[in-house]
């Protein structure tokens, strides 16, 4: 503990006459309250020391000290350090010490360190090692009666005197008469105030909450319950009933192939494709639909009536687009990718009127379906229409040219051709025969003149009939081509005519393919469900409304409450 620096200390020395003048004798301190020794200090004291019966003054005078410079203490200063002094000089424990603080704090006492504690409370009267309630510190007065009066007595707190019989020691506080007439004490012990002072912040707590709860169901009940009141009184009391008309469809493509082969009629049928499910329900929800229905059946009018409610009804000449709006609120369709099945469901106040609609859809979807696949279909059959009736014009021409080439020639070129060639062969064996022959008469060394000419003449004409048929066959004559070009000419022409008919033969294959392609392509609408009208209504869902309503309310409150709770938590932090 940090105490503050001494400084020398200048004193003012009283005559005896002085110090005693004025002093009272005092009563002597009963012996119930047991003193405790204040032993002197050494230096002498400037305060009056006053006893019972005043004491004379000493004969003999110190000698007056000089004046010096320095701080100048004031009397209670320096009292105070002459009193703490002493008191650490009485050799108390640390026990003591600790227990005197506690009691100086539990009554408001500004001590600075342990020992100016016990110094306070012996000024205020209060022995802080005796372990008693404030009944036990009152004592009998000089007269040896003690003060009547119950624990709530008042006690006056009087210095501790020193001097006497009882000089060194200190007076605890004494009784004072103050009549019979006394009221109770107003003072409360520190154990009931702080039970007083726990009860009231209980009480506030209490009262904070129960204004907190009646804050929250009022909130609630504007924001919530007043709310769905009004919902659950529409549903019940205002909405109009509307009935539904459920019906289930399905789109199917036939498999099984119109062509010659033998299985086509055993092939089973399957399901369209997703996309053609999609744009199915795609135009039975779109605006081109709606305006289809309102054309054909009346759907703004019906929904103008005014025996429907104000919410579900349309106004007077509604717009395409709020017809639109309420036509996708009342035509439900659902499109299930799992068995390929389309739901649909129309809702209209009058249940005739819901078939009725029903059954116009299922016609619309009916004519989608059937145009969804007609385009490629017809695409694909007009090609091949035409690419088969260009080979067979091209087969036509091919035999119209082979024809005229016959017709021009007058015979058949390739066996002109094959005939020639025989006898060109012929001649030619004849020819080397007869020259084998002029050989050999010409090896005698007297041929036979006659035998010789007559072998050379039939080698001479073979040779000619060989040159002659030769001429024929790869020269013209008489303004006409060669039997060979004749030959080339026709049988390109009737290669022609084999292309002819190949190209023929794949455009009528190609035909067939398209017309069993579309075959396949094409789309059926089947019915599952038909649309039943319904004896009861469907719409409004009372209770699922209001509960829903309610749970709405209930979200947007909790919403709005926890923002306002975040943001006030931000602003306060």
């Amino acid at each position: 503990m940090t105490t503050k620096p001494k400084a020398r200390k200048f004193r003012i020395k009283r005559s005896p006459s002085a110090a005693t003048e004025g002093a009272t004798p005092q009563p002597e301190a009963p012996k119930a309250a047991a003193p405790i020794a204040m032993p002197e200090p050494a230096r002498p004291s400037a305060r009056p020391q006053t006893t019972g019966a005043a004491k004379p003054a000493p004969q003999a005078e110190a000698p007056q000290p000089t004046a010096q410079e320095g701080e100048v203490s004031s009397a209670q200063e320096v009292d105070g350090e002459q009193d703490m002094d002493a008191i650490r000089r009485e050799g108390l424990t640390g026990r003591q010490l600790r227990m005197a603080r506690r009691v100086a704090q539990k009554h408001g006492l500004p001590a600075t360190s342990d020992f100016d504690a016990v110094r306070l409370l012996r000024a205020k009267g209060i022995d802080p090692f005796q372990r008693s309630n404030m009944i036990e510190l009152v004592v009998p007065q000089a007269g040896g009666a003690q003060h009547e009066g119950g624990p709530g007595n008042a006690l006056a707190e009087l210095p501790a005197q020193q001097g006497g019989a009882g000089a060194g020691r200190v007076q605890l506080p004494q009784t004072i008469p103050v009549g019979k007439g006394t009221l109770p004490s107003t003072e409360v012990s520190p154990m009931e105030r702080r039970m007083r002072e726990i009860s009231d912040i209980q009480q506030d707590i209490t009262r904070r909450r129960r204004k907190k709860m009646g804050l929250l169901i009022v909130r609630l009940a504007f924001f919530v319950l007043i709310p769905t009141f009004f919902a659950g009184y529409y549903f019940y009391k205002v909405a109009t009933p509307m009935y539904a008309t459920d019906s289930q469809f399905l789109i199917i493509q036939n498999e099984g192939g119109g062509g010659p082969s033998p299985f086509g009629g055993l092939l089973p049928t399957q399901f369209a494709n997703s996309a053609d499910s999609i744009a199915t329900q795609a135009y039975l929800q779109s605006k081109d639909a709606m305006l289809r229905l309102d054309e054909d059946a009346g759907f703004k009018r019906h929904f103008t009536d005014e025996n429907i409610d104000p919410i579900q009804r349309l106004n007077e000449n509604p717009t395409n687009e709020e017809a639109y709006k309420l036509y996708k609120k009342n035509i439900k369709i659902g499109y299930d990718p799992t068995e390929g099945v389309i739901r649909m469901e129309v809702i209209a106040a009058d249940p005739q009127v819901a078939t009725n609609f029903s059954q116009r859809l299922l016609q619309y979807a009916e004519d989608r379906v059937n145009s969804l696949s007609q385009n490629k279909r017809e695409d694909g059959m007009r090609d091949a229409q035409i690419g088969f009736d260009k080979a067979t014009a091209a087969r036509r021409d091919a035999q119209q040219r082979l024809i005229e080439l016959q017709v021009e020639n007058g015979v058949d070129p390739e066996a002109v051709i094959a005939a020639v060639r025989t006898q060109i062969t012929n001649y030619e064996t004849l020819l080397i025969e007869k020259q084998l022959e002029l050989a050999a008469l010409l090896d005698n060394a007297r041929p036979n003149s006659a035998k010789v000419e007559g072998a050379q003449g039939d080698v001479r004409r073979l040779e000619a009939a060989l040159a002659q048929l030769n001429d024929r066959m790869n020269n013209a004559t008489a303004g006409q081509n060669s039997l060979a070009k004749q030959a080339v000419t026709l049988q390109l022409a009737q290669a022609d005519l084999v292309n002819a008919d190949t190209n023929l033969q794949l455009a009528q294959t190609g035909l067939e393919q398209a017309r069993t392609e579309a075959g396949r392509q094409v789309r059926y609408l089947t019915v599952a469900v038909r649309p039943v009208p319904s004896e009861e209504p469907s719409y409004p869902r009372k209770f699922e409304n209001t509960i829903l309503a309610f749970l709405i309310f209930a979200g947007i409150y909790l919403m709005f409450s926890l923002t306002a709770s975040i943001l006030r938590e931000q602003v306060t932090s």
